[in-house]
């Protein structure tokens, strides 16, 4: 680099320096002006606020001295009223107690005259009141008397009963409990065996299908039997007949093998076991039932058939264990059935049976309704034709009233007159002015029809 140029850089770099710190310069000067009247105004306003200040202090000493001269001017008046006070006090007392010994001595004496008075007048009325009561509760008190001696007997007799009903029943549980183990036992061993079980629960059967009112409303068969597809026997313990010719099947061989162990058994896991085993062999049946597919076999049944389950217990403890028995028996078309559930069935049925008696009866009714229409018509028709023979015979009668009263009468009554007969007048007839009422109903109208 040349002396000259770096010269002149150098001019040119102490130039804007220069004139930087003389911007500066300048800056600073202005801040310090501008500081120094903020200064100068702050000073003024605080001389300001100085002199205020001296003012409310000489304020607040006027105040004070006031306020210190009027506390002792309403002191001095306290005390002057509380003297006062005191004086009206102490002369209204001696006034008031003078004035209320005066007025009690004169309220005791009154008061003592007029109790007197009321005592002798309550006395009176309280000895009648008395007499009065003692009549009218004389007799309650002796009913209530008799009533507790009743009540005593009551009791004496209570007692006795309870007592005697206390043996009365010891000695039924000490004879007959025994005796109800026996019948427990004999039963579940009488059901333990096929040929006892299968006549009992067609016995349940029965009692179900009496209870529903169905020996009086519906025909039902027992052990009606009928050949399969396979050639075999197949043997439902109830068909039950519906209006229109339908049957429903009922199967009434539900296994309890099973349960009748769980309720002998004494532990809890072997009778849970049992009763498990016991919801299982009620599935297998209703397997096996759907596969005899008993509808195919009777004309006209519904596709169903219905497992009669021969107790409450035995459907209840098959359901608890396996809840879906209902569900799986309607898509296989067996309708598992309590006595309750199948009650409920066989009263349907029998409403059924109920209506469809009505309804032949309705038509029964409707054909003699028929044939009476039919009958009064031709009544009617025959009385028609009376009628018209009645008015005939009126026609026919008057006008032999009128012959004779013109032609023989005249000539009769000369005999009387040439006294050639008795004295006894002959009587005129008179002519029948109404004819018979035709009847107007179009049913009954028209000559009479021979056929019956």
């Amino acid at each position: 680099m040349s002396p000259v140029l770096a010269a002149i850089l150098g001019a040119l770099a102490g130039g804007v320096v220069g004139a930087w710190l003389w911007g500066r310069e300048r800056r600073t000067a202005a801040a310090l002006e501008e500081t120094r009247q903020t200064l100068a105004s702050r000073d003024a306003d605080l001389a300001r606020a100085n002199a205020a200040f001296g003012a409310l202090q000489i304020e607040h000493m006027k105040l004070t001295e006031r306020a210190r001269y009027e506390d002792q001017i309403h002191n001095e008046r306290l005390a002057s009223l509380r003297d006062a006070q005191k004086t009206v006090g102490e002369m209204f007392k001696g006034l008031s107690q003078e004035a209320l010994q005066r007025n009690n001595e004169l309220f005791l004496g009154l008061a003592q005259e007029r109790l007197a008075n009321l005592t002798q007048g309550a006395s009176a009325e309280l000895h009648a009141r008395e007499q009065a009561i003692a009549h009218l509760v004389g007799p309650v008190v002796e009913r209530l008397n008799r009533v507790d001696a009743l009540l005593a007997q009551l009791e004496v007799k209570r007692e006795s009963a309870y007592q005697s009903l206390t043996d009365q029943v010891k000695a039924l549980i000490e004879s007959h409990l025994p005796r109800l183990h026996r019948e427990t036992a004999n039963l579940v061993k009488a059901l333990r065996e096929p040929a006892a079980r299968g006549r009992w629960g067609e016995l349940q059967l029965r009692r179900v299908v009496e209870m529903a009112g169905m020996l009086d409303h519906c025909d039902f068969i027992e052990q009606a039997q009928r050949t399969g597809d396979e050639g075999r026997i197949l043997r439902p313990d109830l068909v039950v007949r519906l209006p229109g010719g339908r049957h429903v099947v009922v199967d009434a061989k539900t296994p309890v093998d099973a349960y009748l162990n769980a309720v002998e058994a004494d532990d809890e896991a072997v009778r849970a076991s049992y009763l498990k085993r016991h919801a299982a062999q009620v599935r297998t049946h209703l397997g096996q039932l759907a596969k005899k597919a008993y509808w195919e076999q009777f004309p006209r049944a519904p596709e169903f058939v219905v497992m009669f389950v021969p107790g409450e217990v035995f459907f209840s403890a098959a359901l608890r264990e396996d809840p879906s028995l209902i569900e799986t028996g309607v898509d296989q078309k067996v309708i598992p059935a309590s006595p309750t559930t199948l009650i409920a069935l066989l009263r349907a049925v029998s409403y059924g049976w109920q209506q469809d008696a009505i309804a032949r009866n309705a038509e029964e009714i409707a054909a003699l309704g028929r044939e009476l229409y039919k009958r009064v018509a031709l009544l009617g028709r025959g009385w028609s034709d009376t009628g018209a023979k009645l008015a005939a015979a009126v026609q026919a009668y008057n006008k032999t009233v009128g012959t004779l009263e013109a032609r023989v009468l005249p000539q009769a009554r000369r005999f009387r007159d040439l006294r050639a007969a008795d004295e006894e007048e002959i009587a005129a007839l008179d002519i029948l002015p109404e004819e018979p009422r035709p009847l107007s109903a179009p049913e009954l109208a028209g000559p009479a029809n021979a056929d019956d």
